[in-house]
């Protein structure tokens, strides 16, 4: 498969030839589900927790006597219908991990990479070559590239100009190849990507 390669000013300057093992995928919509719900449910802390009867704070006596008041029959003030008792129910603290084959996650990776590549979201780009963090000239190569939404840049190496000058940009995320994920493709619309980074993404 070949992919059109441009320079900062959004000009067509090359062509080159990308492996159709990452770039030419079917769609397993089961694999890239289950892969981004592993992702979210593993970025999960799992310390939400809520104090039961047994644990908040109270004396444990009868509040008035059982008979002949006319109210509710109240054993104790920790009680979950009154304010300030227990809660029923309530989240503990847990493990949400999820494990998934690599292999599965690969395919997932790679699914979502070709579905970029087939629907014109995948714009490899040659270099950046910024020499400082310039916010104003991101977004102007981003405008040439014809990015009018969200996009993940990425890179072979992680590069400081790079992340500095985007950083500052609505709806726009740098990420070097290595770190490639499911979740981060899926949450924004295009996909920037350097010579580079797709040789480096290849190899995932």
């Amino acid at each position: 498969m070949q992919v059109t390669v441009r320079n900062t000013s959004g000009q067509i300057i090359d062509r080159i030839e990308v492996g159709d093992s990452i770039f030419a995928v079917s769609f397993n919509e089961a694999v890239v589900h289950q892969a981004m719900v592993r992702q979210l449910a593993n970025a999960r802390l799992g310390t939400a927790d809520t104090k039961t009867r047994g644990e908040v704070s109270g004396s444990t006596r009868k509040l008035y006597s059982q008979k002949h008041t006319g109210r509710a029959r109240r054993g104790s003030i920790k009680s979950p219908l009154l304010r300030g008792g227990g809660i029923v129910f309530g989240p503990h603290p847990r493990n949400y991990r999820q494990r998934m084959p690599k292999k599965m996650r690969r395919l997932a990776l790679r699914c979502v990479l070709s579905a970029k590549a087939s629907s014109g979201e995948l714009v490899v780009v040659e270099q950046f070559g910024l020499t400082r963090p310039k916010t104003a000239e991101m977004a102007q190569m981003l405008k040439a590239l014809g990015v009018d939404s969200s996009a993940l840049i990425v890179t072979a190496e992680p590069e400081v100009n790079v992340i500095r000058s985007a950083c500052n940009l609505p709806g726009i995320k740098t990420l070097p190849a290595s770190l490639l994920n499911v979740v981060d493709l899926l949450s924004h619309k295009f996909l920037v990507i350097t010579i580079a980074g797709i040789h480096k993404a290849e190899q995932i």
